[in-house]
């Protein structure tokens, strides 16, 4: 097993004890899907399937699947069927209201069901190692924690590839996908950067830890950003605004690291908190010194 720990004098942690998994990079392809004669031409929803048979052929076809959206009161025999197919290729699976659905269908008739497509294939966590791999460095990775605000996570994506970052992993429920938007606001750095999706974040954390990669914890209660050891493997999560990280991350995260909040505001939007912190890992990686205080 590969230990991405440089800190000899680090203190060593408890871990589950699963063997790890092996690698193999597969870059991830960037285009968007051709276009679907279902697609939503008139809402604000790029790549979105709508309808029954058009969502099922989908399915069907393995395409490039972020989540399924299925109308509240929406019955029929193909509902039940298209909801089984979803959870069966692990695909998430979402109850709206029937108003929001016509909303996102836009002109299309959605009959109850729609489907959005990811903008990017997903890539895999050994794929994020591996890359770091090849290009002979600790790996550096950030973890999205419930982060809906598409605008957040096209953010995140774009600062993380910009600071060195060798991928992103974010959760299949309650965190958006790689939808349009999210590609848009990363203003195409999310065709060079590898993001992961994962059924469970607390077990890829583990398995992480495994490797010897450390992870930090963005939250108001920690260490100083400036005054943290950011040396080896580096797994960063950032959580939503509103709710933050979920407490079963926090439990498993070795440093928790706070930034000063000098304002009446006591929360930083997560993209610019996240972005801050992944700054002072690659300025320590860069070998670049902070200034000395004058006098």
């Amino acid at each position: 097993m590969r230990s991405y720990n440089s800190k000899p004098d680090k203190p060593v942690r408890k871990t589950s004890g699963r063997p790890p998994r092996g690698n193999g990079y597969r870059k991830p392809e960037a285009n968007f899907h051709a276009s679907h004669d279902e697609m939503a031409p008139e809402s604000g929803y790029e790549n979105l399937v709508a309808g029954r048979n058009a969502v099922m052929e989908t399915l069907k076809n393995g395409q490039r699947i972020d989540t399924v959206y299925i109308a509240k009161g929406a019955t029929g025999g193909s509902i039940g069927k298209i909801v089984s197919m979803a959870k069966e290729g692990g695909y998430p699976v979402k109850e709206i209201s029937s108003e929001k659905l016509d909303v996102m269908a836009g002109s299309t008739p959605h009959q109850g069901v729609a489907v959005t497509l990811s903008a990017v294939d997903y890539a895999e966590v050994e794929d994020i190692l591996a890359r770091a791999e090849e290009k002979g460095e600790q790996p550096f990775i950030i973890i999205a924690d419930e982060i809906e605000d598409p605008h957040n996570l096209g953010a995140l994506i774009r600062t993380a590839e910009i600071a060195g970052a060798h991928g992103v992993i974010i959760p299949k429920r309650r965190n958006v996908g790689m939808t349009s938007a999210v590609f848009k606001t990363s203003a195409g750095a999310a065709a060079h950067l590898p993001v992961a999706r994962v059924s469970n974040l607390a077990s890829t954390v583990d398995e992480l830890k495994e490797k010897g990669i450390w992870v930090y914890g963005a939250d108001m209660e920690g260490q100083n950003w400036c005054q943290t050891d950011f040396s080896g493997g580096v797994a960063l999560i950032v959580g939503s605004e509103g709710r933050g990280m979920n407490r079963l991350l926090k439990d498993k995260c070795d440093v928790m690291v706070t930034l000063p909040m000098c304002g009446e505001i006591t929360s930083l939007n997560a993209s610019v908190a996240g972005g801050i912190i992944m700054y002072e890992v690659a300025r320590q990686r860069l070998g670049i010194k902070a200034i000395e205080p004058k006098g």
